[in-house]
């Protein structure tokens, strides 16, 4: 059985740095906002193309956070409204909520999956402060005109970069797009941790104070509270192992790539439709997703012939019992993509032959 993700496989060319690193950081006696999170942080920011980035506990923390500073710093009030595309992630939209602000929800191009700048400027109202930008499944948001909309209006826009480390536009970085972005370390993420972590980057270093202190108690000195602050902060272990990735993390993006243009390449499957890729854009592959109108009858086909895969995402935001105040919101290319999208394997651990043998099931379909 070729597995969806097999982090045993991703992790092992790392292990022995690994354990190097975890033995520097026990032996060190320094555990918590430490010289490993300080040096993480700096490379992580110069690969972006940043001057601040900020280790946090989660890619959810890094977004909540974003707008909780905000918040603190007066350019947001509780009950102004944040555009979210409708067909992201939960924590997206967690991370408006929980700082009392309004997602509003906004229909994706059903081509790209990300969100329809055309459909942004409609749902606009003088409560509008912020656009939320989802670089889902590693393509970034078509970034040009939701920032001529953004500035029209003077909103800021905040990056979900949490499937798009090494992903670019242009000629910059997710990460470097917005006023700010929030990162994901989750084990399965291109630059993945051994456990949860997350990172905000920003060139606003007013911003990226905040949010360390917010993060740390909402102190900046011991004892001393600015702010009704949580914890929120990087662990030195994991920055260490951070740091040992993103090493090779272009290296991890381009065999990701190459893997993914065999796909495209070699699926032809007329039930099957791939993803489109931008030509201004570069995609970091975090996810290939397929989409068809039997995608219950694709996996089930897929996993007979021993290939594993998974459904991001089966129910979309406005469909969640947590969210039931937008169940009557109609958002039928959100709910379309939700009932037709499946991502295959695509991680760098793949072999040929194992890309070969799931294009042949797919193709076989």
């Amino acid at each position: 059985m070729i597995a969806f993700l097999d982090l045993k496989r991703v992790n092992a060319p790392y292990m022995e740095a690994f354990r190097e690193a975890s033995a520097r950081v026990i032996e060190s006696g320094w555990y918590i906002l430490g010289e490993e999170v300080a040096s993480f942080e700096q490379a992580f920011a110069d690969y972006c193309g940043t001057r601040e980035a900020v280790g946090v506990a989660s890619g959810l923390d890094a977004l909540r956070l974003i707008f909780r500073a905000y918040i603190e710093m007066g350019v947001f009030n509780e009950g102004d409204e944040v555009i979210v595309p409708a067909n992201t992630y939960i924590a997206s939209i967690l991370a408006v909520s929980a700082n009392g602000l309004k997602p509003i929800l906004v229909e994706p191009d059903p081509k790209t999956f990300t969100i329809d700048p055309e459909e942004i400027e409609a749902h606009i109202t003088p409560h509008t402060r912020a656009i939320m930008a989802v670089h889902l499944y590693g393509k970034c948001a078509d970034m040009e005109p939701i920032d001529a909309i953004a500035k029209k209006h003077a909103l800021k826009v905040v990056e979900d970069s949490a499937q798009a480390h090494g992903a670019r536009y242009g000629n910059l970085c997710a990460g470097a797009l917005g006023d700010a972005a929030g990162f994901s370390f989750y084990p399965g993420k291109n630059l993945g941790a051994l456990g949860d972590g997350g990172a905000v980057t920003t060139d606003d270093s007013r911003l990226a104070e905040t949010i360390r202190i917010l993060g740390n108690y909402g102190s900046q000195r011991k004892y001393e509270n600015l702010y009704k602050g949580s914890n929120s902060r990087l662990d030195q272990i994991q920055a260490a192992f951070l740091s040992i990735k993103l090493k090779a993390l272009e290296e991890i993006r381009k065999r990701r790539e190459a893997i993914a243009r065999r796909y495209l390449h070699e699926i032809d499957n007329p039930r099957i439709v791939l993803p489109e890729v931008r030509v201004r854009s570069l995609h970091a592959w975090h996810l290939f997703v397929v989409r068809t109108s039997d995608r219950d009858g694709l996996q089930r086909h897929l996993r007979d012939r021993g290939v594993g895969t998974m459904i991001h995402y089966p129910i979309p935001p406005h469909r969640q019992e947590a969210y039931r105040e937008c169940a009557d919101l109609s958002l039928p290319i959100t709910e379309r993509l939700h009932a037709e999208v499946l991502s295959i394997p695509l991680h760098e651990a793949l072999s040929e032959e194992e890309v070969s043998q799931i294009i042949d099931a797919i193709n076989d379909f």
